[in-house]
């Protein structure tokens, strides 16, 4: 093994970069699938009751190692004028919360009049999450018809959607009454790890929207009726809608976004210290195929992420063309590396650190339990200002890149709604609300926490940080941001997001990265559409050993014998 050498923060962190990420085996969704497999998790139906429309509620059992669960499904209907993806909907087809627990009758009379009103319902500690759900009118009702006929979908037409329903929410961490996640890390440590609970909500709603739609169509009056083909069930995932709601989320969790982020790289940079063995050679090839195929079947009407596919796909072609040719000769995993940061566009490079990670199961999955990490931001009142100083001079060089006087870079400002408390963008001069604009602007504040350091210290050299803060209390939370991660690695996002053309997009697609997405697909600079578990096993798969190769998942061919998951 050659020496291991760590990606420095300023190529990391860079904003654009962490934009063009992708799911990997340290994704949440790979993780917590592994663990329900290898700790044989037992999940099942308490409850199923649906009318023939498929309205009704159901319940699922969740049987983990340490602890139970169960998810509470109500489904009801919802008139085409009601249907809305956006957080201002007051009705979806779907609503849910997952439950500590058993579900008694009178817990589950209590839920169905609290739970289908989301927001203004009332749920109290004794739930994880509280989400809900639409159903495609793209995909759901033509299948229908599809499968009560007899009749296999064409996979492509499938391929367009990639899901039956898409979740517009899930709530959690102590939200709306939620309980919080020191409680489910203490109570729950089969999902002590980074948005587990989350995930489940969502992994489960796909597996409802599969049984709701076989239910619907095993109806009497359909004699021929048949069930979805196994690998079209494993193929569908479940849609989701994220808009602004998420950007801020990695700037106010710094350390923990350290944490994913240090994880991830330190795993990148032991592979890459790895001699390079035909047998991880032939599966790059493999993987790499099949992530080309999974970007082909890729749908958006986006230009600027279409434009990003097609350069991904002519670097990754032309990436496998010369790991296929006879000539070709590859000894060192970091001169690939090299290449790639050198020849392709950042959505290659991006996408050969996901591909390599696959290579190594044993060195990368460890480092799923050392993703969740405790948060405080502390500073030492005795440390001499001259220290602070020096530490923004070492740590947050970056920040000196920006010029504050200059219109531009301070034309945009983050606020929340007073409506539904969701996250929107402003723009100065022209838009309310700059005055309660919330704390994004890091770069800025670092910058003016900078500048009265230097002046105090001009009047007194020996000032301590305490001191300075007594005079000039309004850094008190930026000092304690630059005392803590200038401790770590990584942690901030190198950018501006003040800027006139701040792009929130690259913060939504670095946290959906995280979370194990496919398929992006932004409608806006401000919102994405992706789909989560696509390609991933179904609820009884988990009963058997399956291959975790679910990955940039492909449209499977009618008919094969192949099933990847069973």
């Amino acid at each position: 093994m050659s020496q291991i050498i760590l990606r420095p923060a300023s190529q990391a962190m860079d904003l654009e970069r962490l934009g063009a990420g992708f799911s990997s085996r340290l994704s949440f969704m790979r993780t917590l699938v592994r663990h329900m497999v290898q700790d044989q998790w037992a999940i099942s139906y308490s409850q199923f009751k649906l009318d023939d429309l498929g309205y009704g509620h159901a319940i699922f059992d969740i049987k983990m190692p340490h602890s139970q669960l169960s998810l509470v499904v109500f489904s009801q209907y919802l008139a085409p004028e009601e249907r809305n993806d956006r957080v201002i909907a007051e009705k979806w087809d779907l609503t849910m919360t997952l439950v500590e627990g058993e579900v008694d009758d009178a817990w589950l009379e209590r839920l169905s009049k609290n739970v289908p009103l989301q927001e203004a319902g009332r749920i109290d500690s004794r739930s994880l999450c509280l989400s809900r759900g639409n159903r495609s009118a793209r995909i759901f009702d033509s299948l229908l018809q599809q499968l009560r006929s007899g009749v296999q979908p064409d996979p492509k037409k499938l391929a367009e959607v990639g899901y039956l329903y898409r979740t517009t929410a899930v709530y959690g961490s102590g939200k709306f009454g939620a309980c919080d996640w020191d409680k489910i890390a203490r109570h729950h440590p089969d999902l002590a790890r980074p948005f587990s609970a989350e995930m489940l909500v969502c992994y489960l709603l796909r597996q409802f929207s599969l049984d709701q739609l076989h239910h619907m169509v095993h109806q009497p009056d359909y004699p021929k009726a048949v069930d979805l083909d196994m690998d079209l069930q494993r193929y569908l995932g479940i849609g989701n809608s994220t808009g602004l709601g998420m950007a801020p989320y990695l700037i106010n969790h710094p350390l923990l976004m350290s944490q994913w982020i240090g994880q991830r790289e330190q795993a990148y940079a032991e592979v890459l210290a790895e001699p390079v063995e035909q047998a991880q050679l032939t599966r790059l090839k493999l993987v790499l195929e099949q992530a080309m195929q999974h970007v082909r079947e890729v749908s958006t009407f986006d230009a600027w992420q279409s434009k990003n596919n097609v350069q991904l796909l002519v670097d990754a072609q032309e990436l496998s063309d010369w790991l296929s040719s006879e000539d070709q000769r590859v000894n060192d995993w970091r001169q690939l590396h090299e290449w790639a940061q050198q020849h392709y566009s950042l959505e290659t490079q991006e996408l050969l650190v996901s591909l390599l990670l696959e290579l190594y199961p044993d060195i990368v999955n460890p480092k799923e339990d050392q993703l969740a990490i405790n948060e405080s931001l502390t500073y030492d009142p005795t440390q001499s200002a001259q220290n602070l100083a020096d530490s923004i001079q070492e740590s947050y060089d970056w920040v000196f890149d920006y010029d504050f006087t200059e219109a531009d870079e301070n034309q945009t400002f983050w606020y929340y709604s007073q409506e539904k408390m969701e996250p929107r963008l402003g723009k100065t001069d022209i838009d309310d609300g700059a005055e309660v604009q919330m704390f994004l602007g890091i770069a800025k504040a670092v910058q003016a926490c900078h500048n009265d350091l230097l002046t105090m210290m001009q009047q007194s050299h020996d000032v301590s940080v305490a001191e300075f803060l007594l005079q000039k209390p309004m850094h008190l939370g930026i000092v304690n941001r630059i005392a803590t991660m200038a401790q770590t690695q990584y942690g901030e996002i190198r950018a501006n997001l003040l800027h006139k053309d701040v792009l929130p997009m690259h913060l939504l697609r670095c946290k959906l990265a995280f979370f194990g997405v496919s398929k992006f697909d932004p409608k806006s600079a401000l919102w994405v559409r992706n789909t989560m578990f696509q390609g991933a096993p179904v609820v009884d798969d988990l009963k058997h050993e399956f291959n975790d190769d679910w990955y940039f998942p492909v449209a499977p061919i009618i008919g094969s014998k192949h099933q990847p998951n069973a």
